[in-house]
């Protein structure tokens, strides 16, 4: 029997008093769907609730089947070791339990018939050609790559009724992400996956917006949903055009009627005296008068606020105009300037074979290769944060350098403080501003950066690298789209093509780098 999913009623209210959702009534059907949002929205925290691993506020998660979850960020600090990666710590510890002799019943439940958990994990691990890893190895000496990885080979393993991927391209290469998408094609139970990657979104049988107004289904793959959505909104926007333009008639109305009223009156007050009629009875017409003044009034304004409520309405269903993300800094580079020369340049890790380059001007490159051949390593050699094994590195430009896991540095620190960290002449309300084009406003630019959603993180990062005093002349970025929802990304593509410098960039989204106006000669590793 396939296995649905349903949210009961489901609301969750985070610690700060925010309401993430509220009152969700959904069922997913057993089949490949694509959970898409912008960040913050609540994706990740949906996901956590779905498997179980989180609590909500009310309502309820109803599943008639098992759910096995891969997480967006598989650090080791919560996944200690592989068989908390492949979520099978407790599984594992009850066989152990029940081979020292327990007779525990809730161990005997906790198995049921997954006796053969030890030989599926060895199988997982054998697959991906990591012999020298089992179940007791430590993830910290395992790579992003290696984590990811082993995470969603033991999920295709699981024998779950449904697999709840978050962001499980991120750390992947071309020929990695290939697979995953073969996987999904042959995967027999439900599966929710989570992504902003729009060639791995083309895969899935439909696509589910989460949005603060719950959730929306859309039948098909990225390509539908987009187009959809684009003949939806443009809908939506008609809409509170006619809304205004209706709103603005009414009000015109309602005002040339005010005066009409204002005019009667005056002349039913002149004709009064001039008629000399009795105070008691002017004083009557009077009241009545102001009487009938005080009605008209209450109904203008009731009027006004319907109007204000319909446009309000229609408001609301429009998507936010398009996210700004950065302003691209002043960074141009004048054509033939020097900026970075590598000569016989051999890297500490990865490929073997000595790289050389000389990079002029505001030229673009994209540096590819498979997992392993030492992309990540390349631009930290670049930024000064490595040395290499031999050769010469010569750079003469400001650099930024952003790494995939730089929106989980400084935690504790808010959005505002690691902005004012890299440029103390700006304003603070002049920083909130430019916060709030990223769409972190409010309380949300002054709590911890690690209350963020990890795309929210990410943008702050970026933010903090381009807004520094002295602006960045070579921009390194290391697979930046990882952590960005769809809208941001689009935003980041757009900032990028403004972008006046040098760029050197690592991504494995093929649609990324299409984007970005690369040189189409481009820096490959090679393992």
């Amino acid at each position: 029997m396939p296995a649905f999913l349903q949210l009961d009623r489901l609301s969750l209210v985070l610690p700060d008093g925010r309401a993430l959702f509220s009152d969700l009534q959904f069922t997913f059907a057993p089949q490949r769907i694509g959970l898409v949002g912008h960040n913050g929205v609540g994706k990740s925290v949906l996901a956590r609730l779905l498997a179980g691993q989180a609590q909500p506020s009310s309502g309820a998660v109803r599943c008639d089947g098992s759910v096995h979850y891969v997480a967006q960020e598989l650090d080791p600090q919560h996944y200690p070791s592989v068989a908390a990666l492949a979520g099978m710590e407790e599984l594992l510890a009850a066989l152990a339990r029940i081979a020292a002799g327990s007779l525990d019943e809730a161990d005997y439940a906790l198995v049921g018939e997954h006796w053969d958990a030890h030989a599926r994990l060895r199988q997982a691990l054998d697959a991906l050609d990591l012999q020298q890893v089992d179940a007791d190895t430590p993830t910290s000496r395992l790579s992003g790559g290696e984590r990811q990885r082993i995470a969603l080979q033991c999920a295709w393993l699981s024998q779950a009724h449904w697999l709840v991927l978050d962001e499980p391209s991120n750390h992947l290469d071309a020929g990695q992400r290939a697979r995953l998408v073969a996987q999904m094609a042959r995967w027999p139970g439900g599966l929710l996956l989570i992504s902003h990657d729009r060639s791995l979104l083309e895969h899935v049988d439909a696509i589910v917006e989460l949005s603060p107004q719950g959730l929306r289904s859309y039948g098909g793959n990225y390509a539908m949903y987009a187009q959809l959505r684009a003949l939806e909104q443009a809908g939506y926007a008609a809409a509170l055009q006619a809304e205004k333009a209706g709103a603005k008639r009414e009000q015109r109305e309602a005002q040339q009627q005010s005066e009409r009223q204002q005019r009667r009156i005056g002349r039913g007050e002149r004709e009064g005296r001039e008629g000399n009629q009795s105070k008691l009875l002017l004083d009557a017409k009077k009241e009545k008068s102001q009487d009938s003044q005080g009605k008209l009034h209450l109904r203008a304004q009731e009027a006004q606020q319907a109007r204000q409520q319909r446009v309000m309405n229609a408001s609301a269903r429009c998507a936010p105009e398009a996210e700004r993300l950065l302003l691209a800094p002043e960074s141009l580079v004048p054509n033939g300037k020097l900026i970075l020369a590598l000569r016989g340049l051999v890297l500490p890790h990865g490929q073997a074979h000595a790289i050389n380059l000389v990079l002029s001007g505001p030229r673009r490159l994209a540096v590819t290769g498979n997992n392993g051949s030492g992309k990540s390593t390349l631009l930290r050699l670049i930024a000064g944060q490595l040395a290499p094994a031999s050769g010469e590195l010569h750079c003469h430009a400001q650099v930024a350098w952003l790494d995939q896991h730089a929106g989980l540095r400084d935690g504790e620190r808010s959005a505002v403080q690691r902005l004012q960290a890299r440029n103390s002449t700006v304003a603070e309300g002049d920083l909130r501003t430019r916060l709030a084009l990223l769409g972190i406003a409010g309380a949300r630019a002054t709590m911890p950066s690690r209350l963020l959603s990890g795309g929210e993180r990410m943008k702050v990062a970026l933010a903090a690298e381009l807004y520094a005093q002295t602006p960045p002349q070579l921009l390194l970025l290391d697979e930046p789209d990882n952590h960005l929802d769809l809208a941001s990304l689009q935003a980041l593509e757009q900032m990028l093509l403004q972008y006046q410098g040098a760029l050197l960039v690592v991504s494995h989204d093929q649609a990324f780098l299409a984007a970005i106006n690369l040189d189409p000669q481009g820096l490959t590793l090679h393992k």
